[in-house]
């Protein structure tokens, strides 16, 4: 365990004793293919690091259409952010689904705000990677505003490299917002540039 908290944290150096706290406060899980660490109404009071494997969140609107809003892989943090950290307590409105067989660290919300409390160079690495992610959330906002779906498919192609060969085309063409003829029909055109 003590392996997988140096690669979680891994520009920090902690003593053996704050190692030892991290390391109990932190439960490995896996999940197979297809299996869900989150439905849509459960509660959410953990946070999960991605060891290995490859996850997918997304939510199914009123009509039955599924909607990726994140894919995360080794090395990504992973939980339904509105119903962990909104103000008004609610319950998941994502699903998160295992799409590469997973090996995950939980830590639960509270027991990462008692690390955080008791390491402080927890949280500031923790701050970091949300400042990091609420940018990466916003630009793909503005992404999704401004390009054209080629223009969104090659930059999803160029910013996650790792992720493509992991996935479905109709995940990406739901991540892009975009239909699996539409991501066909781009792809093709790329093809015989």
């Amino acid at each position: 365990m003590k392996s997988i908290v140096l690669e979680i944290f891994k520009d920090i150096t902690f003593t053996e004793d704050e190692l030892h706290l991290i390391c109990n406060n932190l439960k490995k899980i896996t999940l197979k293919r297809r299996e869900f660490l989150l439905r849509e109404e459960e509660e959410v009071n953990s946070i999960h690091y991605i060891h290995r494997g490859c996850l997918r969140t997304y939510f199914i609107d009123t009509s039955g259409k599924e909607h990726t809003l994140q894919f995360a892989i080794q090395g990504w943090w992973i939980s339904d952010y509105i119903a962990l950290y909104a103000k008004e307590k609610t319950k998941s409105v994502s699903y998160i689904e295992c799409i590469k067989e997973a090996t995950l660290l939980k830590i639960s919300k509270k027991d990462f705000d008692n690390l955080c409390e008791d390491i402080p160079k927890i949280s500031h690495f923790y701050i970091k990677n949300l400042e990091s992610a609420f940018a990466a959330f916003q630009k793909r906002i503005l992404e999704n505003l401004t390009m054209s779906a080629k223009e969104r498919y090659l930059n999803f192609v160029n910013s996650y490299p790792n992720i493509e060969q992991n996935v479905k085309n109709y995940h990406i063409a739901s991540f892009l917002g975009i239909t699996t003829e539409s991501l066909s029909r781009i792809r093709k055109e790329i093809a015989n540039q």
